[in-house]
């Protein structure tokens, strides 16, 4: 137990200035209002006035807040607030000439309170104690480490805007084409190098379980001896089965790279237009591609061909990097993205990466993560080998 107010005060806190206390405070604030405030139209009515105005919004927010609860604690937080409101009553009965008075009541709501907050607190803890093990069965389905490529740096980086995410990365061999030759003696692996990130569209548990049913599926069709495009095709068919309503799809960056030549197929299904920095300065675009996963059977998409000399540095993302915001509500912006990526281009790429997911956290600051935030960055470091002469 602290043994002076200052370590107290350290325990509370967890040693944070006062400062960023209040920002923590206002951006939590902030937040909840935006979940409340949607059950809620804040706008003015004709002929409405500015008190009735308040008065309709705060008893609508009150509303919003009592159906989040279950019926035995709101009646006990409404008997909390009489008490607190009431503290001390006189009540006299006249034909018997009884006084009834009661006083301290204050203490009893406050009680109250408490004992509702015990029990709030205790659904949130075990809430976030299966959260904490579905994110670990999450981060099980993804890679930990990039596969070994040669001439190829190879990171990765997810960042929940909740304990578990939507979306989802992941790098792996799979079969070539049946009946494909390698191009070169330099390329004689039997496999293709298999990049992938997508963005479930949602956040916390339903976008996560989503993802989960796509990385499941996404592996599977992989091993099938079958071409990038015939691969997307499949996997949009199958996210189609998933997604009833139509309301849950997905957008994906797929991309095979094949070892020795640095030949780069890829599609882009919906998703933020990777970006391909050249050694020479050069900035491309990879957006060739189609309609995000789920949107409908019928989709058709096309592939792009980039070929990743020495230098070059390859960045695809999830749009919770651009549109991640500060305090002020203003967004990190692809502007600021591409500057860093000038920057990183002669580092390591998990070197690279670290300081790209730096510099979007001292843009953002203490405001509250609104997105899931994922990033790979592919860097290729040495010429590749030359074809032996025939």
């Amino acid at each position: 137990m602290p043994n002076s107010p200052r370590a107290f005060w350290r325990r509370i806190s967890d040693g944070v200035e006062l400062h960023q206390l209040w920002a923590q405070f206002r951006s939590e604030a902030r937040t909840s209002y935006e979940m409340y405030s949607i059950e809620v139209d804040p706008g003015a009515r004709p002929g409405e006035s500015r008190v009735k105005r308040v008065l309709r919004v705060a008893r609508g927010l009150f509303w919003a807040m009592m159906t989040k609860l279950s019926p035995g604690r709101r009646v006990l937080l409404l008997m909390a607030l009489v008490l607190l409101a009431f503290p001390a009553f006189n009540f006299r009965i006249e034909e018997s000439g009884i006084d009834i008075q009661a006083q301290g009541l204050a203490f009893w709501g406050g009680l109250g309170l408490l004992i509702l907050l015990a029990l709030e607190l205790a659904d949130r803890v075990m809430m976030k104690r299966d959260l904490e093990i579905a994110r670990e069965i999450q981060s099980w389905m993804m890679p930990a480490a990039a596969p070994a490529v040669p001439g190829v740096d190879i990171a990765f980086a997810t960042r929940p805007a909740n304990t578990v995410a939507g979306d989802y990365y992941d790098a792996f061999f799979r079969p070539i084409t049946e009946g494909s030759e390698p191009q070169s003696p330099a390329q004689n692996h039997p496999e293709r190098l298999l990049l992938v990130v997508a963005d479930v569209v949602g956040k916390s548990v339903p976008a996560a379980l989503l993802m989960a049913t796509l990385q499941a599926s996404l592996r599977t069709l992989a091993r099938l001896p079958s071409s990038l495009l015939e691969l997307v095709g499949r996997l949009n068919q199958y996210v189609c089965t998933q997604n009833r309503g139509g309301h849950r799809f997905t957008t994906a960056f797929l991309a095979e790279l094949e070892p020795g030549t640095g030949n780069l197929t890829y599609v882009n299904a919906g998703h933020n237009w990777p970006v391909l920095r050249r050694s020479t300065g050069a900035i491309e675009r990879l957006q060739t591609g189609g309609l995000p996963l789920g949107i409908t059977p019928q989709a058709r998409y096309e592939c792009g061909n980039e070929n990743l000399a020495a230098g070059d540095l390859l960045l695809i993302f999830t749009d919770g990097l651009v549109e991640a915001e500060d305090e002020k509500e203003q967004e990190f912006g692809e502007q600021r993205m591409l500057g860093i990526v000038n920057t990183i281009v002669p580092k390591g790429a998990a070197e690279g990466l670290h300081q790209l997911m730096a510099s979007v956290d001292a843009f953002v600051g203490l405001a509250r993560q609104h997105d899931d935030i994922t990033c790979m960055v592919v860097r290729t470091f040495c010429e590749r080998p030359k074809p032996l002469p025939r």
